[in-house]
Parts: structure tokens; C-alpha cells; sequence
């Protein structure tokens, strides 16, 4: 009796943990984007005084469900198809990954469970990739710490094409960031002294982390992380088990390649946005992959502030790219993440239902 009460307790107490993470990066989302669209509506306001434009008739919402509905059909179902190809691809590139250590799993398992991934990742960040395995080693009834394992290189994986990306697009842009850079802050911020006060911090934060070295490698933050990219490196290593190398390669381009097409199509289907060209679309999927990685719902209120930092590099208007952002935002990450992620809950166990 004592051992049920105990075990009860132990769920329920995962359970309000589960639902606290959940509130916390909800919350951290949601205030990030509210902080945006304020800043937003603000200056929007502004740029209707100096219109002339009267206050009743100056509503950022307005504006961004006029854009909304201003979009071209054609290329947000083309960001669509991409981003289903992207996963098409993924599901491949995953099922190569298992079958490198010996797991023979079926093809409809593998990209379904990917699809309750993002929706659960909507959630709480990152729990999709724990579910996607479980449920993946449920339905194939193999051991789920194996599946977990190819999560960890399929995710390593992704970290190095980002990084890439960010490389790629860094070098290409380099003029456009520099000339940015030189013009908004060379008066104020990025002034020689700043630039001098900057080092000193950074040179006297870098001596209390050496001599405080030793305390903080005998800490748990550290151990963790000492962990983690130590199971990061065994992951990537354990690419050599891929059979074939250059198909596993193709598939991973092919990802990548499809996520960059979506930002670029996606620039087309909006006027303010449809003069920018590849390399413009290549700094944006970029920032708004890296706001994909902050710890918020999906991204929520991190990846439209990173899209709207790469699109002020190109001079589209702030509140234009905020409803940029949103439009690319609710089609993807909302819209299919969580029609395909419905979707998957109903096909897994109709694929499954001759399995014992």
C-alpha cells in the first residue's frame, strides 16, 4: 500500500513538473512576443503621426490580419510542400541512422513519430525529441535508449549544418552586417570607448572564471555539460556506422536545403519582402534558426525576434517584418506542426494495429 502511495506520488509530482515547464517557457514565449509586438505597435504609431494618419485608423493588429490576408496563396502552399519534403527526407536520414546499429524499423513509424516531435516541442522545448523515440521503440518494440542514441546524432547533425549555415551566410554577408553595423551604431554604441570597456569586462570575467576554474569544474552545471558534449562527440562518431555515406549526406541537404527554400519562398508571397533575394533569405533562415534553438515554445516570440534582426539588415520595416515573421511562424511551426502532429496520433496506430 505504502509502495503504490509512493509510486502515485512520484507521477503525480512528474506530472506538475511537467505542466510547471510547460507554464514557464509558455510564459517566456509568450512575454517575448507580447515585448515585440508593443515595441512594435509603438512605432508603428509613431510612423502614423508623422503620416498624418489619425490614431483610430493606426492598428498594428489591423495591419497584421490585412498582411495575413495579403500573402500569395501559391508560395505559402510551396513553403508547405518543402517543409513536408524536409521531413520526408528527415525520416529517411533517421531510419539510416538505425538500421547503421542494427534497427530495422518501418519508414511510416519513423516520419510519424517526427511529426508528434514538433507538435510536442510546441510544448516544452525539446520533449518531442524524447517522445518521438519512445514512441518509435514502443511501436517497433526496440530498446529505447538505442533510439534515443540516433535522436543525439540526428540532432548533432543538425547542430553542424547550422553552425555551416551561420559560416556561409556570415561570409557571403559580411559587407551587409559590417555596413549595418557602421551605420546604426558607429556615433554611439560602437564607439572607442565602449569598445574599451567591453574588453576590460570580458578580460576581467574571463580571470574570475580561471581562478575560479577549479570550483566550477567540480560543480553539477558542469558535469552536465561535460556529459553532454561528450555524448555529443560519441554521437557523431557513430556516423561511421552509416552504410551509405553520400545517400546519408544527400538526405541531410535536402533538409537543409528544403528549410532555406521555405524562408526564401515564403519572401515571395510577401509584398514588402518579395525583392529580397537568396542570399537575403540565407541570413534570415539562419537568425530564425537560431530562435528556433532559445528555450521557448517552437520558438514562440525568439524566432521572430531573430527574423526581424536579420530583415533590418536589408531595411525592411519593422513592423513589415514582424508580420513576416508571423506569417512564416503560424504556417510552419503552428499550422502544419500541429495538423501533421494531429494527424500522426490517428496514423500510428492504424499502422500499428496488426502488431501484438
Amino acid at each position: 500500500m505504502r509502495a503504490e502511495f509512493k509510486t502515485s506520488n512520484l507521477a503525480l509530482n512528474k506530472t506538475l513538473k511537467n505542466i510547471l515547464k510547460f507554464l514557464v517557457f509558455l510564459s517566456i514565449g509568450l512575454g517575448i512576443l507580447i515585448w515585440i509586438f508593443r515595441r512594435q505597435d509603438k512605432m508603428y504609431q509613431a510612423d502614423c503621426v508623422l503620416k498624418g494618419i489619425p490614431e483610430e485608423s493606426c492598428s498594428l493588429w489591423a495591419k497584421l490580419q490585412a498582411d495575413f490576408l495579403s500573402v500569395d496563396i501559391f508560395w505559402i502552399g510551396m513553403v508547405l510542400l518543402a517543409f513536408m519534403v524536409s521531413n520526408l527526407a528527415r525520416a529517411h536520414r533517421w531510419q539510416m541512422l538505425m538500421k547503421g546499429i542494427g534497427m530495422k524499423v518501418s519508414y511510416g513509424n519513423s516520419f510519424w513519430t517526427i511529426m508528434i516531435g514538433y507538435m510536442a516541442n510546441l510544448s516544452i522545448p525539446r520533449i518531442g525529441e524524447v517522445l518521438r523515440g519512445a514512441l518509435l521503440a514502443k511501436y517497433e518494440k526496440q530498446p529505447v535508449e538505442k533510439v534515443l542514441g540516433t535522436i543525439v546524432v540526428d540532432r548533432a547533425v543538425d547542430v553542424i549544418s547550422l553552425l555551416f549555415a551561420l559560416f556561409l551566410a556570415f561570409v557571403l554577408q559580411f559587407n551587409v552586417i559590417f555596413g549595418f553595423l557602421k551605420e546604426n551604431f558607429e556615433d554611439s554604441r560602437l564607439s572607442g570607448d565602449l569598445i574599451w570597456q567591453l574588453g576590460i569586462v570580458a578580460a576581467i570575467g574571463f580571470g574570475v572564471l580561471w581562478l575560479l576554474r577549479k570550483k566550477i569544474m567540480s560543480s553539477a552545471i558542469y558535469g552536465k555539460i561535460s556529459t553532454f558534449l561528450m555524448g555529443f562527440w560519441e554521437g557523431i562518431k557513430s556516423i561511421r556506422n552509416v552504410e551509405n555515406m553520400p545517400l546519408f549526406i544527400f538526405y541531410s541537404v535536402v533538409i537543409w536545403m528544403s528549410y532555406y527554400s521555405m524562408t526564401w519562398m515564403c519572401f515571395a508571397s510577401f509584398g514588402p519582402t518579395e525583392h529580397l533575394g537568396g542570399l537575403a533569405a540565407l541570413m534570415t533562415f539562419v537568425f530564425g534558426g537560431l530562435g528556433i534553438v532559445f528555450p521557448s515554445p517552437g520558438g514562440m516570440g525568439t524566432y521572430h525576434a531573430m527574423v526581424m534582426a536579420a530583415l533590418a539588415l536589408y531595411g525592411v520595416a519593422g513592423n513589415d517584418a514582424f508580420s513576416f515573421a508571423n506569417i512564416l511562424y503560424f504556417s510552419v511551426q503552428l499550422f502544419c506542426n500541429i495538423t501533421f502532429g494531429l494527424l500522426a496520433l490517428l496514423m500510428l496506430p492504424l499502422l500499428n494495429r496488426t502488431k501484438s
